[in-house]
């Protein structure tokens, strides 16, 4: 699980020298930019495993920043922000961050985070299958799902791993708390909230997709 690289995208020096000792603890190599310019310059060089994203960078801000990375990469992002709002959470969900942590932080919990993150990301089934439910295809090797009109869309990695999950559990009212356990992982450390915000993406992304809320309890794919 550990080693590899860990591309930090932060201003302040201070917390980028600390999180330097704690990951190269834990066997990572940890890459610094202090802009978000130079982070997606560091990005296309270094091939990290994981970003760790500040949102108050100067110039283009991590919410920007985290955009143009979804544009082109299904690297795992975990914003850090100094902002403890609902709304900042959800904007960097809705963005595709994977996770997201409030300053001050632990870098002993960020460490486990990104560990976590890892897993959850590294860690899927080798073999391919296709789960059909509705007209609507859903391709765990291509990582794509094709509409009953043909299109084919490509969801965020956990857009899609929610996706499928849901698929193969046709019919059955899962819980937020299930969903959480089983397409983020047990030990994740975010609120069932990020499951809301998910569906809501899948629903813009697939206006067709037959995700039913069961009210009081949580989501039902198919019939």
């Amino acid at each position: 699980m550990s080693g590899g690289t860990i591309l930090l995208i932060e201003d302040e020096v201070e917390i980028a020298d600390l999180l330097t000792l704690y990951f190269e603890r834990e066997g990572f190599r940890l890459t610094h930019a202090d802009s978000g310019e130079a982070g997606l310059q560091r990005l296309e060089e270094r091939s990290p495993r994981v970003v760790l994203l500040d949102i108050g960078l100067p110039g283009i801000d991590g919410v920007e920043v985290c955009r143009r990375i979804r544009a082109g990469s299904d690297v795992p992002v975990i914003m850090l922000t100094a902002r403890d709002s609902e709304i900042d959470k959800i904007v960097g969900l809705e963005i595709g961050a994977d996770d997201y942590v409030t300053k001050p932080f632990s870098p002993r919990e960020l460490v486990a985070r990104v560990k976590a993150v890892l897993r959850r990301s590294e860690e899927r089934p080798t073999q391919s299958t296709v789960v059909e439910v509705a007209g609507f295809a859903v391709d765990s090797g291509r990582r794509e799902v094709t509409t009953p009109n043909s299109t084919v869309v490509r969801p965020t990695a956990r857009e899609f791993d929610l996706l499928l999950y849901l698929a193969r559990h046709e019919g059955l009212v899962l819980s937020r708390a299930q969903l959480l356990e089983a397409v983020w992982g047990y030990d994740y450390f975010g609120e069932t909230r990020t499951v809301d915000v998910h569906i809501r993406q899948l629903r813009k992304k697939l206006p067709d997709v037959p995700i039913e809320t069961v009210w009081g309890v949580g989501y039902r794919f198919g019939s």
